[in-house]
């Protein structure tokens, strides 16, 4: 019985090993697959072992597997191949993309080197121009041109408008663009509150430009006296050689053009009384009294013309009654360049430009913008049509009047105004 038993254990053992055989046999000529093919979930690697495994699965001619699994396969890798190719032409697109970005920026920062540094240029060359004429260089005299700083009268520095929280200086002049600097003045010192915020104004736009003449807005110079006393000149000195001080010019003939449109052209009250009517007596052929108001006065075709206030302006016993009016008096008494070393003189020809650069050079172009600018701005062309009625004498008279001005600030002086 041992033996039989052990027979039967040898015989099963057996049998089991050539099932196994036989198994493996098949598994591997492709008859019979234990473990068959499944579509992969990633994508099949790129590399021999991927050629190994298509290569193999092609070569099977019995295999019970359908034949379209290998070619699923290959459009799979092939498909794998194409999103690549792709995602790799995707990239370079947008490292080119980044390139040509990179390259616009750096052309306009380079262009806007360009410009700043030819603005550079353009105020050294108009610093320079003052101080020759100061200097005496270009013979041209005028009052108070050697005089210093400390004997100009207080009363004399009321166009210094200080604004101590950004360290500069305004030198305002009427008639050039004064109107919208005050409006940015004001936002810089935060002097003004809105009525619908209750807040300091942050736009200048939205300044009332009727308010920004009022004088209690602004400090200036003239104040130092009635604020810190004896010590006043004193603290003027130190903030003129801290601060940045600039003023705005304007050709001085268009200037007075644009004065006596603003004050005469329309009816004004405060200049018809003051000045308006001091004209129409001295140089008008006016029978009987003149009208109380200047609305009255305009009704009945009443009212100076351009040439009576050439007239006054030339008439010796106006400044012996009066100082000019601010705006028609010349910028080198407003202002005082021999005496004031401006860091920046913009003009209102350039205005949009030279605000622009001022701004970033105040280091408050971040803060603010400049307000647009009036549309009916009185045009440089219009100078001979309002000239041409003006004895030739009188215009070369009051050239002669504004001569500091047009060649201190680098104006042409108008040859075909003054002999045509």
């Amino acid at each position: 019985m041992g033996t039989w038993r052990g027979l039967r254990v040898a015989f099963i053992l057996g049998s089991l090993f050539m099932i196994l055989l036989i198994i493996v046999y098949w598994d591997d000529v492709g008859g019979f697959n234990l473990y068959p093919l499944q579509e992969p979930k990633h994508k099949p690697p790129a590399g021999p072992s991927h050629s190994t495994y298509t290569s193999r699965a092609q070569t099977s001619t019995s295999s019970a597997v359908p034949t379209t699994a290998p070619s699923t396969t290959l459009v799979l890798g092939e498909t794998g191949g194409a999103a690549e190719a792709h995602t790799e032409e995707e990239g370079k697109g947008k490292q080119l993309q980044r390139k040509e970005e990179t390259r616009e920026d750096e052309e306009e920062k380079e262009k806007e080197r360009s410009r700043d540094a030819e603005d550079d240029r353009e105020q050294e060359a108009r610093k320079q121009r003052i101080v020759d004429v100061c200097s005496g260089q270009d013979a041209v005299e005028f009052p108070g041109r050697t005089r210093a700083f400390e004997q100009i009268p207080n009363r004399e520095l009321d166009h210094l408008i200080v604004d101590d929280t950004h360290q500069i200086i305004y030198c305002y002049v009427p008639k050039v663009a004064c109107t919208n600097w005050k409006r940015v003045m004001v936002v810089l010192s935060q002097s003004l509150i809105s009525p619908s915020s209750g807040k300091p104004y942050t736009d200048p736009e939205a300044v009332p430009p009727d308010l920004v003449h009022n004088s209690s807005l602004h400090l200036t110079f003239a104040k130092f006296w009635r604020h810190y006393g004896s010590l006043s000149r004193h603290l003027m000195a130190l903030k003129l050689q801290h601060y940045t001080k600039f003023l705005f010019v304007r050709d001085p003939f268009v200037r007075l053009i644009s004065a006596f449109r603003n004050k005469f052209g329309r009816p004004n009250e405060d200049f018809y009384k003051q000045f308006g009517s001091v004209m129409l007596r001295r140089y008008a052929n006016v029978s009987g009294g003149l009208p109380e108001t200047a609305a009255e006065a305009f009704a009945a075709g009443i009212k100076p013309t351009f040439q009576q206030f050439i007239t006054y302006l030339l008439d010796a016993e106006t400044e012996r009654e009066s100082i000019f009016n601010e705006h028609w008096r010349q910028v080198y008494r407003l202002c005082h360049p021999c005496q004031v070393k401006y860091d920046f003189i913009g003009r209102l020809e350039t205005l949009e430009t030279d605000a622009e650069h001022l701004l970033k050079l105040l280091e408050v172009d971040q803060l603010l913008r400049f307000p647009s600018g009036a549309r009916n701005r009185t045009a440089a062309s219009w100078e001979r049509d309002w000239f041409a009625q003006i004895p030739i004498r009188m215009r070369r008279e009051l050239y002669k009047l504004y001569e500091p001005d047009f060649e201190m600030f680098g104006y042409p002086k108008p040859d075909s105004t003054l002999h045509q």
